[in-house]
């Protein structure tokens, strides 16, 4: 049975350099694209895939309410998310979510070529790299975190990451379409957590943790 595959990313080099590289990897495989969440519901609503490869950042939409859309009304389409952030800190967070693989954006062509494998064969497919943190996670599970930003949440990783890139708390408001009073409640949950004040104290614990933001 011929394999489908959805691309979904809002930047089109991203999308082509990608297909190019699962058609050479697997050349009898059909590649489909969209560049926005709302396109990819109305897609998977007339079309089957086996899997959807998944940016977390496009217009007309949010990642977490599309990928469980996806997850409800679609149960066997395997979705490997596609990005560029740290992949320590936000693998495991999105597999928590639902999503069925991590690949990171600077992957090279052996590794696309055994994410793919992974998903198609197995359905799911995370690098050694975070098996290894899993395990350990596991293990040591009643010792307690030295890195203090993995005690976030995915929204107040959110505005973190906001907040870093100099946006205002109304800017933010307006991106995540969320009330600014929920703005500002959630970056004074995030700055107790990190026991920070400022935002370049909020940039300076981000560095010290080597947390590279999209």
């Amino acid at each position: 049975m011929t394999e489908k595959i959805l691309i979904a990313d809002d930047h089109g080099i991203v999308r082509l350099g990608l297909s190019l590289m699962i058609k050479k990897l697997r050349p009898s495989v059909i590649i489909e694209e969209t560049d926005n969440y709302r396109g990819l519901l109305d897609i998977i609503d007339k079309k089957q895939y086996d899997l959807i490869i998944l940016d977390i950042k496009m217009p007309n939409g949010n990642f977490q309410e599309t990928l469980e859309i996806i997850k409800i009304k679609y149960p066997k389409i395997k979705v490997l998310v596609f990005s560029a952030q740290d992949e320590q800190l936000y693998a495991i967070r999105y597999l928590k979510m639902g999503a069925d693989g991590f690949l990171h954006k600077d992957s090279n062509e052996e590794r696309i070529g055994k994410a793919l494998e992974k998903m198609f064969d197995k359905g799911s497919y995370i690098s050694s790299e975070v098996k290894d943190t899993m395990v350990f996670n596991t293990l040591n599970k009643h010792v307690p975190s030295q890195n203090p930003i993995e005690v976030l949440s995915n929204r107040e990783m959110d505005i973190a990451e906001k907040l870093i890139k100099g946006l205002t708390l109304k800017d933010i408001s307006n991106d995540l379409n969320i009330h600014i009073a929920s703005v500002s409640t959630y970056k004074t949950r995030l700055f107790k957590k990190l026991d920070v004040q400022t935002v370049p104290e909020l940039i300076e614990i981000f560095r010290l943790y080597d947390i590279s933001l999209s």
